[in-house]
């Protein structure tokens, strides 16, 4: 794992990359946090897609929910960035769509918008 900090306005906005899947399970997810709080002391993070299990785009599973309920319980704010497009599932495009409408969570498309985001969040 990656970790580059991007600096806007005084907030540091942590940028994880990996070759491997970070978000896999709701403990992944945790471990991701402290990890990013240990290493650059920041709560605003940007993961691209294919570093979250497609477990969690799969709303049955209810991984989603329960990752990104301890993302706001432990006071993080997350954007994933990738192609959300090809995603035809309604429940999902709304769940996306409120999400990109909340403080939190956003699913983006690109590093500049996710920047955009976390740094008005």
């Amino acid at each position: 794992m990656d970790i580059r900090t991007i600096d806007v306005n005084g907030l540091q906005i942590a940028y994880v990359t990996s070759r491997e899947k970070l978000i896999i399970d709701v403990q992944s997810a945790i471990d991701l946090m402290a990890t990013v709080r240990y290493q650059v002391d920041s709560n605003l993070i940007i993961l691209n897609k294919s570093e979250v299990s497609d477990e969690f785009f799969d709303l049955k599973t209810r991984l989603a929910g329960e990752v990104l309920q301890k993302f706001v319980n432990y006071q993080t704010k997350l954007a994933i960035i990738g192609d959300f497009s090809t995603y035809t599932n309604k429940s999902l495009k709304d769940f996306i769509y409120e999400s990109n409408n909340g403080t939190d969570i956003f699913f983006l498309t690109d590093e500049e918008q996710a920047v955009e985001k976390l740094s008005k969040a």
